[in-house]
């Protein structure tokens, strides 16, 4: 395909990307990407987007998380207006119809690249962002973990208390699982912690339970070792069972990946990712 008109497509293809008001999320409008990939007839368009949509639900999504149906004001050239039926198309579903057009046309092909290019971007996007959540919440957990520890010494004037305390509310919000039984449960690796190998919403709670207990040792004034365990106790208790009533069973969840090594690969990826779109772009059109 000849540069000038990937050029140009490009382009276009940019100038037409929407944006939902609240959210933010970007989306294609059917009616726009129907001239885009040089369909004049929207019958004709509509039978495309209808194969897509079967793909749509051949992969296992929810057709509505990705074609939604809406309307919209057109001009008739007589100063009135008409409305007409249109499609809100997520990249995912722009991917499908391209995936899914007439490969002769020069816009299909250039639109299989663009939009497989864009979902991959996004994806590796989306996969960063779970990734950083994660290690920041370990970060948090640390932190709290560290507060803690430091009012328990101020209050209990020995280091021991704080390794029973927290090992009593991992117990509970365990489900009676001790730290030693989730660690071998998870496969956690001799001299590492528990918690860098936990999912994000387990992290998550742990660290909320320990902000629970720093506040409330504090606000109730405890200085010895049962009440503090008790609060701490308590308080796991209480993350555990809004995460039962959620459907979320602490004990049950799968290990993460290890969140140092993703921590060090965070570090090391912070400059790779254009280089890594790059990569797929090149693959993509080359076919590989």
């Amino acid at each position: 395909m000849d540069k000038e008109i990937i050029v140009r497509l490009h382009s276009r293809f940019e100038d037409v990307v929407c944006k939902h008001a609240e959210s933010g999320v970007e989306y294609w409008c059917a009616r726009d990407l129907q001239t885009l990939l040089g369909y004049a007839r929207w019958d004709n368009f509509a039978k495309v987007v209808d194969k897509a949509i079967t793909a749509c639900i051949n992969t296992g999504y929810e057709p509505k998380d990705h074609f939604a149906d809406l309307t919209k004001m057109v001009d008739l050239g007589s100063g009135a207006k008409r409305e007409i039926k249109d499609i809100a198309l997520t990249r995912y579903a722009c991917y499908l119809i391209a995936q899914n057009g007439d490969p002769s046309k020069d816009q299909i092909a250039f639109a299989q690249t663009y939009f497989a290019v864009q979902t991959r971007k996004q994806e590796i996007i989306e996969k960063r962002l779970a990734e950083a959540e994660r290690v920041s919440a370990r970060r948090r957990l640390t932190r709290s973990e560290k507060e803690l520890s430091g009012i328990i010494f101020d209050r209990l004037q020995e280091n021991e208390s704080f390794g029973r305390i927290r090992s009593r509310g991992d117990r509970a919000l365990f489900g009676g699982r001790t730290t030693r039984d989730m660690k071998g449960k998870l496969g956690v690796p001799k001299g590492r912690a528990l918690a860098d190998f936990l999912p994000t919403i387990t992290i998550k709670a742990k660290d909320f339970a320990n902000e629970i207990t720093n506040f409330n040792i504090k606000q109730n004034d405890l200085h010895t070792e049962p009440p503090i365990t008790d609060e701490h106790v308590r308080n796991n208790r209480e993350v555990r069972k809004l995460l039962v009533d959620r459907g979320i069973v602490p004990e049950a969840l799968p290990a993460a990946e290890d969140a140092k090594k993703v921590e060090r690969r965070l570090v090391s990826e912070q400059k790779k990712l254009p280089k890594q779109v790059e990569h797929f772009e090149s693959d993509t059109e080359t076919g590989n």
